[in-house]
């Protein structure tokens, strides 16, 4: 059984075990716990006194917290961690879904969830005061081949080779994702799913837009959207060209260790196993919630 006092006592085990150091963790507790009773109100009605019944494996809030962190950062099977906690398969599906909307609510407390939609450029200033620039680009994660030949060709990703289910994700000169589009099957195209979702809508037009050739188009239609040169069919870019583009590539990888970031939680990295309709997405957004919460923490 995994030894929950120890790990809760050491910070390379915290980090290792829940993505989060000790004063992290410490910073996230009062949120959780206040988000858990708002879910989970004392009924006045009741007629056993409160600590009646059967005793609870995850006793203090700590422990509870702890569970979730430790699902997102290590992905395991529910037959592991019912293992890992000593109680059934079952019961550590439970207490996933149970946890999952709190610690979900915990970070909203934090203001650390990324935005699905931006309504407003007032909006948007509002939210993100301190933003001088947006990089966007997409995000996929590998999910098991489905046996329905239609799925099948509709989650087929031509550029992972793979079946996935991809989203349009935005982020700041800081590595903090700001804006996350809902998930959709992975045969989408980055251009497509972009203009469905409609993230860079509101963005105002003094914040450029960093994006890759997968969004080429995109700058007839937004003044701000800044994009590296595309080599001419049959030719070949000018050493200035190339140089423009690798000063460009530079900047906008911040994106990708944005990404990076969001998949140190093996629960948004590693093939997507749970039967829960769009649980994934959640998996995403709530990784995507941790990592900027680790930021701001840090």
């Amino acid at each position: 059984m995994l030894d929950i006092k120890r790990a809760l006592t050491n910070d390379r085990l915290m980090r290792a075990l829940t993505g989060l150091n000790r004063t992290a963790f410490e910073q996230l507790l009062p949120s959780f716990s206040v988000a858990y009773e708002a879910a989970h109100p004392i009924s006045k009605t009741r007629k056993r006194a409160v600590g009646g019944g059967r005793k609870p494996t995850l006793k203090r809030m700590s422990e509870k917290l702890f569970f979730v962190l430790f699902y997102f950062k290590c992905y395991p099977t529910f037959d592991l961690a019912g293992l890992l906690f000593d109680v059934d398969r079952s019961q550590s599906n439970r207490w996933l879904h149970k946890l999952q909307p709190i610690l979900e609510a915990a970070l909203d407390r934090e203001m650390v969830l990324p935005e699905r939609q931006i309504k407003s450029m007032a909006e948007f200033t509002e939210r993100f005061p301190a933003v001088e620039r947006v990089i966007i680009d997409g995000v996929e994660r590998p999910i098991q081949r489905p046996h329905d030949n239609v799925k099948q060709r509709r989650t087929y990703s031509g550029k992972k080779k793979r079946n996935t289910r991809k989203q349009i994700g935005a982020c700041d000169q800081d590595k903090r994702i700001l804006m996350l589009s809902p998930t959709h099957d992975g045969k989408f195209h980055d251009k497509c799913l972009l203009d469905c979702t409609l993230l860079v809508e509101h963005i105002p037009d003094d914040i450029p837009i960093q994006a890759d050739l997968g969004f080429k188009g995109l700058e007839a239609e937004y003044e701000n959207i800044h994009l590296p040169h595309k080599k001419p069919r049959g030719g070949q870019l000018s050493d200035e060209q190339k140089a423009e583009n690798k000063a460009f590539n530079s900047q906008r990888v911040v994106v990708e260790h944005a990404f990076s970031g969001i998949k140190r939680y093996k629960a948004a990295a590693d093939t997507y196993r749970n039967r829960k309709k769009d649980f994934d997405d959640r998996l995403i957004v709530t990784s995507a919630g941790l990592w900027n919460f680790y930021l701001k923490a840090a």
